[in-house]
């Protein structure tokens, strides 16, 4: 179980660290009208464990901040996320039998 909980945590950063940065190479790929990541693409970072990374990368990047779509699924991924973290928490650590 321990070693389930460190690729977790790997996993965690690691897609959230993908979500800041790709949420960046969009905003610099608008500035220059180059080809674009996808919307389907940045929302699927944020569901897929990167909530922290997409908000933060909205945030510093001032990018996608003005979609109502990102306005509000990325906030509700990562609500998602800490609720799922503190189920997860309970079942592993505090729940034992």
């Amino acid at each position: 179980m321990r070693l389930a909980i460190y690729i977790l945590a790997i996993y965690t950063i690691v897609i959230n660290l993908i979500a800041f940065i790709v949420f960046g190479v969009d905003k610099y790929k608008a500035k220059r009208e180059y080809r674009r990541v996808s919307e389907s693409t940045l929302l699927w970072l944020a569901f897929a464990g990167g909530s922290v990374g997409a908000l933060l990368g909205m945030l510093v990047f001032h990018h996608k901040t003005n979609h109502l779509k990102f306005r509000i699924l990325v906030p509700m991924f990562f609500m998602l996320h800490i609720v799922g973290t503190a189920v997860a928490y309970w079942y592993l650590f505090i729940n034992v039998r």
